[in-house]
This record gives structure tokens, sequence and C-alpha cells, in this order.
């Protein structure tokens, strides 16, 4: 095996770029912009330019490098194609073909979904470190879900499998969803859909009391934080986030019966409070057979999907 590897974790408006050895010791990493103008032309472009740069500082060559893992946010099939990045403006097209044709050098080329690439990260370095299945969740913007099973990445046939944040969790939700839908966990969810839920209860007149009231630069955090000091309406809208997920997580557990769920996104900086939440959600509703899975905060952070991508190599 050669000794170097790259992971490359595309987001909306950043790449992460990491130079691995094969023996799985990060080298370096960094990121550059992600320039989505024109339907996203320049983004592969960008990631060649930014890894040869990366190899001309180390002195090395692609003779060197055992391949090229990459995370993109968006569906991929086992083929490596991709059913649109609306994030980066991407239709539907064969990474791996476009990454070939822009370097003909790269030996090996896997590509993946970035919650699917950052569950495996977890799965060899980090917050499930030492099991072969987990299920991660990623509670930001949105609601990711990735799915490993025996150290596999699971892309389904079209990529979807793993995305639960489009489950319909509420029948008579009036709102729609961003993906069109009504009653979607993401809108409950995710650090956008408790700050959606805090508005909605701040309007009602007869809401619990809170501090909350008048804080026209609320956030998530600060809805977490002033349930972290017992506040009556904060601590409301916490528990029924971690009911509501709790409550999703059984289905995928009656699916695919995963050895550890996995909590990241930046709502998980909440730590042990949220989790703690989800867990007596998911215990609550699960079957008695998968019950007593276990929970685990994702330690890896940013960093979880470029050393997905490079054990995706390997």
């Amino acid at each position: 095996m050669r000794p170097y590897a790259f992971g490359v974790d595309i987001g909306g408006t950043a790449i992460k770029l990491g130079l691995f050895r094969t023996t799985g010791q990060l080298m370096e990493k960094g990121s550059i912009p992600t320039r989505t103008e024109n339907g996203g032309e320049n983004v592969l472009p960008d990631v060649m330019a930014a890894l040869n740069r990366a190899m001309d500082r180390r002195g090395i060559t692609w003779d060197h490098i055992e391949g090229v893992g990459m995370g993109v946010p968006g569906p991929v099939d086992g083929n490596g194609t991709v059913y649109q990045c609306i994030n980066l403006g991407w239709g539907v097209f064969n990474i791996p073909r476009a990454v070939r044709g822009l370097e003909p050098r790269i030996d090996r080329f896997k590509v993946t979904n970035d919650v699917n690439a950052a569950t495996l990260g977890e799965l060899w370095q980090g917050g499930a470190k030492g099991r072969r299945s987990a299920f991660m969740i990623t509670l930001g913007t949105g609601i990711g879900g990735g799915l490993v099973v025996n150290e596999r990445i699971v892309n389904g046939t079209g990529g979807g499998a793993g995305e639960i944040g489009h489950f319909r969790v509420v029948t008579d939700e009036p709102e729609a969803c961003k993906c069109g839908g009504h009653g979607c966990l993401e809108q409950y969810c995710s650090a956008t859909g408790l700050l959606r839920c805090a508005r909605r209860a701040l309007a009602d007149p007869d809401h619990l009391p809170t501090a909350l009231v008048d804080d026209e630069e609320l956030t998530a955090k600060k809805v977490c934080d002033a349930a972290k000091t017992d506040d009556p309406l904060a601590v409301r809208l916490v528990d029924e986030l971690g009911d509501r997920l709790g409550w999703a997580l059984t289905a995928v557990a009656g699916t695919c019966d995963p050895e550890v769920f996995v909590i990241g996104g930046g709502l998980s900086n909440a730590g042990r409070f949220l989790l703690e939440r989800i867990e007596t959600g998911y215990r609550r509703y699960a079957f008695h057979a998968y019950r007593d899975t276990p929970f685990s905060l994702a330690q890896l952070g940013n960093d979880a999907g470029i050393y997905g991508c490079v054990r995706m190599l390997l």
C-alpha cells in the first residue's frame, strides 16, 4: 500500500481536506472556500488544485498516494453517481468519472454522502471506535443520517439510506418543510427546527414562564443553555425534541439494529444534557430487543468527514 491518502469533505461553504498516512495518522489539514456559482462547476477543479498544492508542500507525487476519498452533501449511489447536491448547485452526474477527467493519475477514488463519511470516521477513530456498526445523526441546520454496517457504508439504491431528516413525525403540521413535505423530523429536531419551535411557542400568549421572551437574537444554543438552568419553556422544548428524535430512532433500530447511535452536529454541543433526553425518548418507545442500544456523542467534530473518507479507501 502506498504511504498517503487524501480525505475531502465538501460542504456548502467550505471544503475540508486532509492528508493522511495510510496507517491512520492525520499529517495536515486545511480548507478552501466552496465556489458554488455557475452550478458548482469550480468545486472539483478547486479540490484537485488544492490536493496538488498539498503534495508540492510535502515533496510527494501521485505515485505516493493510495487514493482519494470524498464526501459530498447529497445522495450518492454505489457507483458514485450523485443525485443532486442542492447546496453546491450540482445536478445528477458521476463524480468518479468527473474527477478522473481532471486528474487521471489518481489510482483509487471513492465517494459517498458526507454524513456517511462522518459516521465511518467516528467508527474508526471517534465516538463509536471499537464497534463495527453505527448509525449517526447530525443535528445542525438540517438533520443528516449515516449508516455503517460491518465497517461498510450503506448508501441504498438511490443514495438515500440513513436520511431520517424527512421522516414524517407530525401529521397535522401546516408549515411546509424545505423538502416540500409537512411534519418532517427536521422541522422539530434540527437546530433550525428547535429555534422554529421556540419562536412558535413564544408567540402563544399563554406560554410557560421563560427568560427567552423578547430575545431578538434567539438561537438554538440559547434555548439549550436556558433549559440547563431549568427554564420551564426551554426544558419543555428540549424534552419534546428528545422525545421526537428518540421515537424516530426506534424505526431505525427496528430496521438495521446498529451497535451504537452517535449524535453529532452543532446541536450536539449541548452534550450529555441533550443526549440523555434523546436516550429517554428512545427507551420509552423502543422494542425490548433493541431498547438498550447505547448512545454516544461524536468526538471528531468537523474532522469526522475527512477521517471517514480515508477509512472508506482502506
